[in-house]
């Protein structure tokens, strides 16, 4: 395992920023005269009261629409600000002992980035070479959409681009990088360009996104250091609203085989999916859901705005990510179920009081029908939880062992 140190403790809160500062969607696109970014630094003493103690950024780069077709790796979104705001950003939460994780969308550009707008220019031109081409000799789109260009991850120009952008953010004081859509470029890419990257920023963390596989595989053949945990994700959810322990003990069996290679990245909630609130279909099982994020393996992530309960739909439609990606323009916000801040506290807590669960090790004790009890544990340290999927929905049950 490559991850850095510091790692070993994090919990993040994760935002996305273009929503969350009422950049996108928005009438009237505001300029970089409204330094919008800085909004969120009145959200880090927020932050820092839930328990966390890292901020994981969408996408902050200038972009077309909603942040992943990128136009300009090395300039800050004009919605946003500028640099500047960056960097003060990037300041006040390590001011307050916060790590600072970018977005990084490297699988593929959008359409009004000046390379693009290039080959459409001259077919035949030199920029030509940094993209994936169709059968037809157009560009290729990634994953059908045609609003996101697929680089050509085989070309140096592609490679060294992306050590520079990293780099460069990295000399800014960032802490490190999650690696959109991680799972659509080749393994050889990650292998050949962070460990290029690690060379003048050994302290770096690299999370990749990926949405199923073998994970010991691609952490092998990547050295990405943290994999997104989807299989979890499914089985929290799933289980709770099927009243089916069995399925979470199952995910909970294959969790511990990941552990093998790598420490994953663990959440409940993010910027693509349907957040936890809504997706439960009896919202008195949210505290078990949580019990589970933070008593296994992992390095956990707090979706904004899930600790306050809220609520929001992805649709698969033009605009359909927007309810999950509201603008958060009070604290605590609109809406706010406290009673579920205070379980992410009581939890977080625990968490930040028993760092070893970061890596510990799983093992199902008991399940049946209406219970499932699980016991984490590393060297001389176990926590056993029971999780009660029974009509009474009990508030999940954890006793630690000397």
């Amino acid at each position: 395992m490559s991850e850095p140190g510091w790692v070993h403790h994090a919990i993040f809160w994760h935002v996305y920023p273009l929503g969350a500062v009422g950049a996108y969607p928005a009438d009237e696109p505001p300029g970089p005269d409204e330094h919008r970014l800085r909004r969120l630094v009145g959200w880090l003493d927020h932050v820092q009261r839930l328990g966390t103690n890292g901020v994981l950024l969408g996408p902050v780069f200038a972009s077309s629409t909603h942040g992943y077709d990128t136009t300009d790796h090395l300039r800050v979104d004009p919605r946003l600000g500028d640099t500047g705001d960056l960097d003060a950003l990037i300041a006040e939460a390590h001011d307050r002992g916060l790590r600072i994780v970018l977005d990084g969308v490297f699988s593929h550009v959008g359409p009004e980035h000046p390379r693009v707008l290039a080959v459409r220019a001259d077919p035949a031109g030199p920029d030509a070479r940094w993209f994936r081409h169709d059968d037809d000799g157009g560009l290729a789109t990634f994953e059908g959409h045609p609003g996101l260009l697929a680089l050509d991850h085989g070309r140096a120009e592609v490679r060294d681009h992306v050590v520079e952008v990293m780099g460069h953010w990295l000399d800014h004081g960032v802490d490190g990088w999650r690696l959109d859509a991680a799972y659509a470029v080749p393994a050889d890419f990650w292998a050949e360009v962070l460990p290029r990257v690690r060379e003048r920023h050994p302290d770096a963390w690299f999370l990749g996104e990926v949405l199923h596989g073998d994970h010991a595989e691609i952490a092998r053949a990547t050295t990405i250091d943290s994999l997104t945990q989807y299989e979890l994700w499914k089985a929290v959810w799933s289980s709770l609203n099927d009243r089916n322990p069995h399925e979470l003990a199952h995910a909970l069996r294959r969790h511990e085989g990941f552990l093998a290679a790598e420490v994953p990245a663990t959440f409940v909630g993010n910027h693509d999916v349907t957040r936890l609130a809504s997706r439960l279909t009896d919202r008195r099982t949210l505290p078990l859901a949580l019990a589970v994020l933070f008593t296994v393996a992992g390095t956990p992530t707090v979706y904004a705005g899930d600790e306050f309960g809220l609520t929001g739909i992805k649709e698969d439609r033009f605009g359909g990510d927007d309810a999950v990606r509201p603008e958060l323009a009070e604290d605590p916000p609109p809406g706010a179920d406290l009673d579920v801040l205070h379980h992410h506290q009581e939890l977080i807590g625990l968490r930040r009081r028993h760092d070893w669960l970061h890596r510990a090790h799983v093992e199902i004790v008991h399940v049946d029908h209406e219970r499932l009890t699980y016991r984490s544990h590393l060297d001389d340290h176990a926590l056993t939880v029971t999780l009660d999927y029974g009509d009474d929905h009990r508030a999940p049950d954890w006793r630690l062992e000397a």
